[in-house]
Formats: C-alpha cells, sequence, structure tokens
C-alpha cells in the first residue's frame, strides 16, 4: 500500500472516531424541523407547533396592537442549543407582529406591497363586501315586508 493512501485512512478513521465521541458526549437527539407557521396567526401556529412535537418560543415581537393569540408569525427556526444539563432539540423560536395585519394611514403592521399584509387587506376587503351585502339583503327584505298591504276589511 502507498504512504499517502494509509496516512488518508488513518485521518478518515481518526475523523470518524472524534464526531462519534462527540455525539456521545454533547448527545446526538433527532431534532424536529420547523413547522410552515409563516403568516398563520400565532394560536393557530402554537397548535401547529405542538402537534409537530414542538415548544415554541416568542423570540420576538414588534408591537403592541393586537393580543399575542392574535399577532402573526413572521419567522420559525430551529432554536436547539445545550443547555447546562440536557440539549433542547424540540424548542423552536417564533418571530412576531403584533402591530397589524396590514398598514392603513391610522395603525401600523405589514406593508400592502408585502405578500402577507396585500392577503390580509384583501381578506378584510372580502369580509366587508359580504357584510355589505348582507345588510343591502336585509335592508331590501325589510322595504319588501313594509311594501305588503293588507286588505280593508
Amino acid at each position: 500500500m502507498e504512504v499517502g493512501v494509509i496516512v488518508k485512512k488513518v485521518m478518515f478513521v481518526g475523523l470518524a472516531t472524534a464526531a462519534a465521541a462527540s455525539a456521545a458526549l454533547f448527545g446526538a437527539g433527532t431534532a424536529t424541523a420547523a413547522p410552515d407557521v409563516v403568516g398563520m396567526k400565532y394560536s393557530d401556529a402554537l397548535q401547529e407547533i405542538k402537534d409537530s412535537g414542538g415548544r415554541a418560543v416568542v423570540a420576538s415581537r414588534v408591537g403592541d396592537k393586537l393580543d399575542q393569540g392574535d399577532c402573526i408569525v413572521t419567522n420559525v427556526w430551529n432554536s436547539s442549543f445545550l443547555r447546562i444539563d440536557e440539549q433542547d432539540n424540540n424548542e423552536m423560536s417564533v418571530a412576531l407582529n403584533c402591530a397589524g395585519e396590514y398598514a392603513t394611514a391610522t395603525s401600523p403592521g405589514a406593508s400592502v406591497a408585502n405578500p402577507l399584509g396585500r392577503a390580509a387587506k384583501a381578506e378584510d376587503e372580502e369580509a366587508a363586501a359580504r357584510k355589505r351585502a348582507q345588510q343591502q339583503a336585509a335592508q331590501a327584505e325589510l322595504q319588501a315586508l313594509e311594501e305588503v298591504s293588507t286588505p280593508d276589511q
């Protein structure tokens, strides 16, 4: 055997042994992958994270207009790190936007140039249009009932 080949084999075995020793010393637990919850309300995202076997921790929060459960998740990532006594592979950090779903002239929030802000504004506009249609239908029904006449007796 050539000397170069022997040196490469010894280095490979040494690296593999070092990796195994490191895993034994620090733990080689399996991490839970962060689910895709960006754009969801925190209350819904929290449930989805729990369902996937994770534990959510709020890492950052912007704004104070919304209750925490109504805040919008803007980012999520695995925050696994070695604690003093054990490794926590299931902790997931979330970043929240509690300023509002989208910005208006009087309230802060995501820009409507952002896909999340644009979607939130479109959803609100659709809900407002449905409400107006229901009010118009109710008003038309009232008018029809008022126009009904009773024959004289």
